[in-house]
C-alpha cells in the first residue's frame, strides 16, 4: 500500500496516537525545561537541587509505569487515553499553582508519569499492537506528534513568556490538554480494542511465541538492551534540560539557542520517517545495533564547538538517533518477543527510559555543581553510547536465530 492510501485508510488511529504524542509534550524534558530559569529562581534552587528534585519526581514516576503500563493490555486507548489527559491537565494546573518547594517533586512526578509516560507510551503501544507488516510506518507517522511538539513548544512558550507570566502558560498547557479529550474520543469512536486485535493481527516474537513480562526479564537480550534504553533519554533529556545553561556557557541567547529546535525537528521527521519504512524494508534486527551511533559524532560536537553553526551540526546528529528512536526500540519488543503482552512488555522498557531521563538531569546537575562543566561531561557521553552500542550489537545478534525458530 502506498504512503497516501496507508495514511488514508488508517487516519483515524494514526491520528489519534500523533495528538497523543503531541500532549506528552508537556511532560517532556524539552517543554519542562524551558521553565527552569522560572523555576529556579522562584525556589532558590542551585543547578544541582533543581536537577535532583526533577530526577527524584521522575525516578517515582519511573516505578509507577511498572504497573500502569501494563494497563494499555486491558483497557480501550480511548478510556484509557481520556482518563491520563484528565490527570495531565490536572498535574500542568498544579505546576501553575505550587507555591512550595517541597511539594515540585510531587508536580514533577505528575508531569512526568501523565506526559512523557502514559500518555507516550499509550500512543505508542496502540501501533505498535493495530499495526504489524506496516508498523515502522505506523509509529513513524503516529509519532510525528513528539516533533511537532518539539518544533512550536519551546519557541512559542519561551516567546510568550516574554509578555505572560510563566505559571499562566501552564495554564495554557492545561487547557489545550483537556481540549483534546473529544477530539480524542471523536477519532477513536470506531476503535478495535485489544482483545479484538489479538485475534486479528497477532505478531509472534523469538522462538514463535508470546512472551511474558516475567519471561522477558530472565531473558539476557532485555538486559542487553538496557544500556540502549537508558543511554537517549538520559542524555538526551540532559542536553535539554540544561539547554538555558549551555546556550549561557556558549554566549548565546536562550531564545537564539531554542530557534534552533525547528531545525533539529525537521531532521528529526526525516529521520523518523526513513527509520520507519527501512524498518518495514529490511527489519529491526539489522538496523537497530547501529542507531545510537550518530550520537557519539553529536555529543563530541556539542563538546568542542562554539558556533551556532557547530550547533546545528550537533543537532543534526542527535535528530538522526533521535528520530530512529521514535521507531526502531518500539518496533524492536513487537518483533522481538510478540504482541499478545507488548503492554507489559514495553511498560518495563518505558520505565527503564524514564528512570533514564530521571539519571540524566541529575548526574548532570550534580557535576555542574561540583566544577564538572558540560562540555566535559559530553566528552564521557559518546564513550557512553560507543559502549551501548557494542553490548546491544552482540545481544541482538545472538538473539537473532531465535526470530526464525
Amino acid at each position: 500500500m502506498r504512503l497516501g492510501a496507508f495514511v488514508k485508510t488508517n487516519a483515524p488511529w494514526l491520528a489519534a496516537g500523533g495528538l497523543l504524542t503531541f500532549l506528552s509534550s508537556f511532560g517532556q524534558t524539552f517543554f519542562i525545561s524551558i521553565f527552569a530559569a522560572q523555576v529556579q529562581g522562584e525556589f532558590a534552587l542551585s543547578h544541582g537541587e533543581w536537577g535532583s528534585i526533577y530526577s527524584l519526581g521522575t525516578m517515582v514516576s519511573a516505578a509507577v509505569m511498572v504497573w500502569a503500563g501494563g494497563l494499555t493490555d486491558h483497557f480501550r486507548v480511548r478510556t484509557l487515553g481520556t482518563v491520563i489527559l484528565l490527570f495531565l491537565s490536572g498535574a500542568c494546573l498544579l505546576m501553575a499553582a505550587n507555591p512550595f518547594v517541597w511539594a515540585l517533586p510531587i508536580v514533577i512526578f505528575a508531569l512526568r508519569l501523565t506526559g512523557q509516560g502514559m500518555t507516550s507510551h499509550i500512543a505508542i503501544v496502540a501501533m505498535a499492537r493495530w499495526f504489524v507488516a506496516t508498523r515502522g510506518r505506523a509509529l513513524s507517522i503516529a509519532t510525528l506528534g513528539y516533533a511537532v511538539g518539539e518544533s512550536i513548544l519551546p519557541l512559542g512558550f519561551v516567546a510568550l513568556m516574554t509578555f505572560v507570566n510563566w505559571r499562566l502558560l501552564w495554564v495554557l498547557a492545561a487547557i489545550i490538554a483537556l481540549a483534546a479529550i473529544p477530539a480524542v474520543l471523536h477519532l477513536l469512536r470506531e476503535e478495535r480494542t485489544p482483545q479484538s486485535m489479538s485475534q486479528e493481527n497477532q505478531s509472534v516474537g523469538m522462538h514463535g511465541r508470546h512472551w511474558t513480562r516475567s519471561q522477558t526479564l530472565r531473558h539476557p537480550l532485555f538486559w542487553y538492551m538496557v544500556p540502549a534504553i537508558l543511554g537517549p533519554s538520559a542524555f538526551n533529556t540532559a542536553f535539554f534540560f540544561h539547554q538555558v545553561h549551555y546556550a549561557a556557557l556558549k554566549g548565546w541567547t536562550h531564545l537564539t539557542f531554542v530557534a534552533l529546535f525547528p531545525i533539529y525537528t525537521v531532521l528529526g521527521i526525516g529521520a523518523m520517517l526513513i527509520s520507519g519504512w527501512a524498518l518495514d524494508r529490511f527489519g529491526t534486527p539489522r538496523l537497530i545495533p547501529f542507531y545510537q551511533l550518530p550520537m557519539v559524532l553529536a555529543f563530541a560536537v556539542f563538546s568542542v564547538g562554539s558556533s551556532l553553526w557547530m550547533a546545528v551540526i550537533g543537532l543534526f546528529f542527535l535528530a538522526l538517533t533521535s528520530g530512529a528512536n521514535s521507531t526502531l526500540p518500539n518496533a524492536f519488543w513487537a518483533e522481538f518477543y510478540g504482541t499478545r503482552n507488548i503492554g507489559s512488555i514495553k511498560a518495563m522498557a518505558a520505565a527503564v527510559m524514564v528512570l533514564g531521563s530521571a539519571i540524566g538531569p541529575g548526574v548532570t546537575g550534580f557535576l555542574i555543581d561540583f566544577g564538572v562543566g558540560l562540555e566535559r561531561q559530553y566528552i564521557g557521553v559518546a564513550i557512553y553510547f560507543l559502549i551501548a552500542s557494542a553490548i546491544m550489537f552482540f545481544g541482538v545478534r545472538r538473539a537473532r536465530p531465535s526470530l526464525a525458530i
